[in-house]
């Protein structure tokens, strides 16, 4: 594939990751929408059904739909992933800038169906802000940066692990993965594992005209991107030390 090829595809698969996902967590936490205090598990099914179609949409690229997948494979020395597109420098860029404007665009549309709901009095200023990103329970760096760097191992070591085994589910796989991650460890920090999924939001966030939005919440705004970035990293380096790449 070339550059426009992949921009492309890593766009339009995160750009549903982030509809969806943001789509699920505003019908959750903004007032009179019908699902409101739907709870955290089913934040959790909606992250997991997200993956699922943004997998399915960016198929074409490998659908890595995730930085943190994308430095993970360049870690794992491996030369080419699913779709058989050439793992190097030249690519992760336009995987990256995919990535990242795919979610800018997906927390853009989440907003536009939900306008009514930000825009409404009784829907709280944190909630506004939980919709596009991520924030800790118990705010301490040391232990925020930490959570998303084993949620993201976990994530993107598995990813390794579904690749080398012939019968691997694919998008099913990797949903349900998503799920157990946000069901087993996304209490502490909302589980980013993903640093487009977290910084193309908030971005979104801060720029768009929502009625009383408050603070974008900049100085936590390093941890969901610095987290998972190392944690797949080293799942990258770990996935090649056990040959599963």
């Amino acid at each position: 594939m070339n550059f426009g090829d992949i921009f492309l595809s890593e766009l339009m698969g995160t750009g549903m990751l982030l509809l969806l996902g943001c789509g699920v967590v505003a019908n959750v936490v903004l007032a009179k929408a019908k699902g409101f205090n739907g709870g955290f598990l089913m934040i959790n099914f909606g992250w997991g059904i997200a993956v699922f179609a943004g997998v399915y949409v960016a198929y074409k690229s490998g659908a890595h739909i995730n930085p943190a997948v994308t430095f993970g494979l360049l870690a794992s020395g491996i030369d080419q992933y699913a779709g058989g597109v050439d793992v190097n420098a030249a690519n992760t860029l336009a995987y990256l800038l995919g990535q990242f404007s795919g979610a800018f665009l997906g927390g853009v549309l989440a907003w536009a169906a939900y306008k009514d709901h930000f825009d409404d009095v009784e829907s709280e200023q944190p909630n506004k802000l939980a919709v596009f990103s991520t924030g800790p329970a118990i705010r301490n760096t040391v232990s925020n940066l930490t959570t998303e760097i084993i949620g993201t191992f976990v994530l993107v070591f598995v990813i390794l692990a579904f690749g080398a085994t012939p019968s691997g589910l694919g998008p099913l796989a990797v949903a349900l993965l998503v799920v157990g991650i946000g069901a087993s460890l996304g209490g502490p920090t909302g589980y980013a594992i993903n640093p487009a999924r977290d910084l193309g939001p908030r971005v979104a966030h801060a720029v768009l005209p929502i009625k009383n939005k408050g603070t974008s919440d900049w100085g936590y705004s390093w941890v969901p991107v610095v987290g998972p970035i190392i944690g797949g990293v080293l799942a990258g380096l770990v996935g090649n030390l056990v040959n599963y790449v």
